[in-house]
Order: structure tokens, then sequence, then C-alpha cells
């Protein structure tokens, strides 16, 4: 069995879970989140939990019956507290602006970088760092992730757009190597 795919997933107070034929709706004050279902597995909803078990013990099954718990657990969790992920923009002269519905970078190019954010979606800009939330744990990672490929940090200065927690491997000049 799973360690993971056995544990029930609690649903909290204002939480509305729908199993339909093809998904599972899940509704809550931060919004409203799909996940699909998996044909192997068999889902219960029963005293303010929902419970997965797989229909078999094949490779696949079990493949699948940690995954689909931990995306279901994730969809409650984001229309509960949501989720959010911080970038610092590092250089001199890098600047983030939130305008509307789309960001603003300046990274050093010879124009602004406009991003416009995907439906769900809020940032918020303070000062060099930018925090981007909304309930989809796979939509904020990928809108950040977007945002961050547009200027990478450097080995050399440490310049560019960044994770809040990332550390960036330093790498020592062409000075390093005189003796």
């Amino acid at each position: 069995m799973s360690r993971i795919g056995k544990n029930p997933i609690p649903i909290p107070a204002g939480v509305e879970v729908k199993i339909g034929e093809s998904r599972i709706e899940i509704k809550g004050p931060k919004g409203q989140l799909f996940t699909p279902l998996c044909p192997v597995l068999d889902y219960s909803l029963a005293n303010g939990a929902v419970t997965i078990t797989r229909k078999d013990d094949e490779r696949f099954t079990r493949a699948q019956h940690g995954l689909r718990r931990t995306l279901l657990h994730n969809c409650v969790l984001g229309v509960t507290e949501g989720f959010s992920k911080t970038l610092e923009i590092v250089g001199v002269g890098y600047k983030v602006a939130v305008k509307g519905n789309s960001v603003e970078l300046a990274l050093g190019f010879s124009h602004p970088v406009l991003v416009d954010l995907p439906a769900g979606i809020n940032a918020k800009a303070e000062g060099n760092k930018l925090t981007l939330s909304g309930p989809s744990k796979e939509l904020v990672g990928e809108t950040a992730a977007r945002i961050r490929r547009l200027r990478k940090p450097e080995p050399y200065k440490g310049k560019g757009i960044k994770y809040e927690t990332e550390t960036v491997r330093r790498k020592v000049g062409k000075s390093g190597s005189k003796k």
C-alpha cells in the first residue's frame, strides 16, 4: 500500500467536493479547481474526507495512487489557503512593477518586458521582490518559472531573477585564476 495514497484527505469546513464521471470538482473560499479522475482508482467521499483506493495491484496503479492523492490534496489546500512564490530581481537598474493584470520588468534590455498573468494569478511587487499567488499550485509555479526564464541568475555577479529561497552558486571571475 502506498504510504501517501492510503491517507484520507480531510475536507475542511467551507469546501465542497463533487466526484463526477471524469473529474473531481473542488469549490472553496479562494476559488474552484478541477482534477481528473484516474480510471484504475476508486474515490469515495465519507465522514468529511476523500479516500482513494486501488482496484488492482499493477505497477501503473500503484504509481497513480500516491500521485492522484497528492494532486487532490493540493487542490483542497489551494481553495482554502492558496499557494505563493516569491521572486527576487537582482541587478543594477532591474525593476519590477505590477500594472493591472500584467507585470512590467526592466531587465537590462533596450525595452521593458511585459508578462501577462493568467486568470487566477495575483501579483504584488514590493521593491525588488515579486510575489505571485493563486489557488492552483501548478499555475503559480509555471508562471513563476516563465518569469524567471526571462533572465536567469548568472553565476559571476548573481544578476537576474531568482526564487527567494534559491542560492546562486557563484564563480570566481578571470582575476581568480591569476597568481
